[in-house]
């Protein structure tokens, strides 16, 4: 039998990081518990960034756009094994090298965690298999500030994403 994403075990983390238990994504999402994510800004070679609109049925800011790829990591995984797992699921791209370009924390009142940013440069082509991507467009870098002002764009992904791509070779 086939588990919901809803009942997928997500570890609890502390004010300090650490792990003091285990519960149901749904229980984190309902209480803003907070855990770890990755995100995966992916670059062509020409370094133009993919952004991407998430589908409607998304759990969490349904129908914004987002800088990056990523999600929540599941218990017992390593934050570079759900690195890799979101871009396979996502964006259907396996054996990408990733390059870690930061991490930090960010809480507001929607959602509250840990995160681990990487950078993939990946050309394509693109496998939106698992529904998660409405749409996705490459923005050239002079033209990011334009799309972020004109959209609704993640909130985390833009204090955590947006700047560790400005500053990251």
């Amino acid at each position: 039998m086939e588990t919901s994403p809803g009942d997928e075990q997500v570890e609890v983390l502390d004010e300090a990081g650490q792990v003091t238990g285990l519960v149901a994504r749904s229980v984190m999402r309902a209480r803003r518990l907070r855990h770890r994510s990755v995100f995966i800004a992916v670059m062509s070679h020409d370094g133009d960034l993919l952004v991407h609109r998430r589908s409607d049925s998304k759990d969490l800011w349904p129908g914004w756009w987002d800088l990056a790829v990523g999600g929540v990591v599941a218990a017992g995984e390593t934050w570079e094994q759900a690195a890799r797992r979101e871009l396979a699921e996502e964006i259907g791209a396996d054996s990408v090298p990733l390059v870690e370009i930061g991490s930090g924390a960010y809480s507001d009142s929607e959602v509250s965690l840990v995160a681990r940013c990487y950078r993939a440069v990946f050309d394509g082509p693109f496998v939106f298999a698992d529904g998660e991507v409405a749409e996705a467009h490459w923005v050239a870098p002079a033209d990011l500030p334009e799309w972020v002002g004109a959209r609704r764009f993640l909130p985390v992904s833009l204090a955590l994403v947006l700047p560790r791509l400005e500053t990251s070779p």
